[in-house]
């Protein structure tokens, strides 16, 4: 199993439009780097649904149901199918994250711009523990 983190503006699709919609096909991305992540992704993987923009923050999980196909919008990119497993019980803000010496090498620390990104299961872990605090 793999772990990923997938960001989202709230405004356009968030963590409460993905609840209400049951599913959704993860689409729009525009960055070969992210691309090929989400062509890395395999069924039952899961990913970390983040918040950018104004909250900045891991919200819940994400299970991803479908494996890449071609974006329904431009066929020369990839996307996924994703489901709801769990809203974290308190969200993990970025600058929570970047205070957590375990998550220095975290590619949200890292690279907090890019859109699709994996995760190591000991940061995922630690990101799921943090929120029951």
């Amino acid at each position: 199993m793999n772990y990923w983190l997938m960001k989202t503006e709230p405004g356009t699709f968030s963590w409460n439009d993905l609840v209400r919609d049951k599913k959704a096909v993860w689409d729009g991305v525009r960055n070969f780097h992210a691309r090929n992540n989400l062509k890395a992704m395999k069924k039952g993987d899961f990913a970390f649904i983040y918040h950018s923009m104004d909250d900045k923050a891991v919200i819940g999980i994400a299970e991803i149901t479908r494996e890449h196909f071609p974006d329904p919008k431009d066929k020369d990119w990839a996307a996924v199918e994703i489901k709801p497993i769990k809203k974290l019980k308190n969200p993990v803000n970025l600058a929570t994250v970047k205070q957590e010496k375990q998550l220095a090498n975290m590619v949200l620390v890292n690279n907090s711009r890019l859109s699709v990104q994996p995760v190591r299961k000991e940061e995922f872990d630690l990101v799921i523990g943090m929120s029951e605090k």
